[in-house]
């Protein structure tokens, strides 16, 4: 019988064996006392079972308040399975069994999900995401190097006139991609159907003269209805992309609006850090991210080195190479874009180019490139030129010597 794996950073005041049982009881046939009809043929049918169990260490106050009080508290390396018929191939029964009610067991003072390995049957139920790489390349006619992207500034309080502008700049400059903010979808001053009438107006011309057609996602995120009239609204209106916000629609919203959806889906992770940002508690990327491709996510961010938040640089490689591998083993399954964002700027260019060793994402800088003193244009060719140093190996001061805007940017991106 196929099987489910998840993998855990896990903290007990109890024998780390006994809590190891309880979470897999918990999480399958199991509860808080025996009972009959969990009979050893049941169990062993449908429980779940401790793959390993591995002890890393001991300390003597506990991570996470609200537990079992303790002398010792011990950390250790978990791995639960499950077999599939338990939750059959459905993510948000497969969330549920991985990620739901452990977490606040009180054997557990410090709980964290590391590592997921899920039978091919999840492949096969679910179509992944239809554009991916491959597919936003095309769209957007950017066959190699990154897409240079950008995000509307500020983030919010803009009129529908006010973001055309920021818009007509931007395409003027050269800019590859175009990204709503996750803060603008349909407000009262900027609503949504009026604000894709118009940018798309810009766009399409831009691309009836210059045979360019700047991908811009917008932020259709809402209910059901609303995400699958609004992206048929932008596909009608021409556009090639569309924005929605993981946490807030959820693994259902994602994967009905890929049932409906035309346009390659950008999916943006605001809420990450409730998930991840204790080290002793919630998700790791890796894991995380395999659910919301395998729903239907065709770009994904990870954040960026150097950014403006609290998550470190190794974190941020690891999500985007978590992102760039199969999301289950063998598969044959679209791959996705990593998006890299949050301040940046083309100083992160040559480590992210190195980090992971292609250039299949998209680098979206604001005020990164709204900030450069010599314009908009200037600010997405100095970002541009950034990355052509970073993937020729030419040192940035070395390569800003022959480029006037990227010399200009060196001093106002430090």
């Amino acid at each position: 019988m196929e099987r489910i794996y998840a993998s855990y950073w896990l903290e007990t005041g109890d024998d780390p064996a006994r809590a190891a049982e309880v979470i897999a009881g918990e999480q399958s046939s199991g509860t808080f006392v025996a009972l009959a009809t969990e009979t050893p043929e049941l169990k062993a049918r449908s429980g779940a079972r401790v793959e390993k169990l591995e002890i890393l260490g001991h300390g003597s106050t506990p991570s996470l308040p609200g537990g079992m009080t303790s002398q010792r508290y011990t950390q250790c390396r978990l791995e639960l399975s499950w077999p599939l018929e338990n939750t059959g191939a459905s993510l948000p029964n497969l969330m549920s069994t991985v990620a739901g009610n452990l977490f606040e067991l009180r054997q557990a003072s410090g709980l964290r999900l590391t590592g997921l390995q899920l039978p091919k049957a999840f492949v096969d139920a679910y179509p992944g995401p239809a554009f991916g790489i491959e597919g936003t390349r095309r769209l957007s006619g950017v066959t190699h190097g990154p897409l240079i992207g950008t995000i509307i500034k500020p983030s919010i309080g803009l009129s529908v006139e006010e973001t055309v502008q920021q818009v007509r700049e931007l395409v003027a400059g050269g800019i590859d991609f175009i990204k709503d903010d996750e803060l603008q979808a349909d407000g009262g001053r900027c609503p949504f159907d009026e604000r894709v009438r118009a940018v798309m107006r810009v766009v399409n011309d831009h691309a009836d003269r210059t045979g360019k057609k700047v991908m811009v996602a917008f932020n259709l995120t809402g209910d059901l209805d609303q995400m699958r009239r609004r992206h048929d609204l932008v596909l009608a209106e021409g556009g090639s992309c569309v924005m929605a916000v993981l946490n807030s629609i959820g693994l259902v919203g994602l994967q009905e609006l890929r049932r409906h959806a035309q346009l390659p889906i950008h999916a943006h992770r605001a809420g990450w850090g409730y998930l991840t940002r204790s080290p002793q508690l919630g998700w790791d990327y890796a894991p995380w991210q395999q659910l919301w491709r395998l729903a239907g996510a065709d770009h994904m961010h990870v954040n960026g080195l150097g950014n403006k938040f609290s998550e470190p640089d190794d974190s941020v490689i690891t999500a985007a190479r978590s992102v760039l591998q199969p999301v289950v083993a063998g598969a044959d399954m679209v791959s996705t874009m990593p998006v890299f964002s949050s301040g940046q700027t083309g100083l992160q260019a040559a480590d992210t180019y190195a980090a992971i060793g292609c250039a299949d994402l998209i680098h979206t800088a604001g005020g990164g490139i709204f900030g450069h003193p010599q314009g908009v244009a200037a600010g997405v060719e100095a970002l541009r030129e950034a990355w052509v140093a970073a993937i020729e190996g030419v040192p940035l001061a070395q390569h800003a010597r022959n480029n006037k805007a990227l010399q200009a940017a060196l001093g106002f991106w430090k």
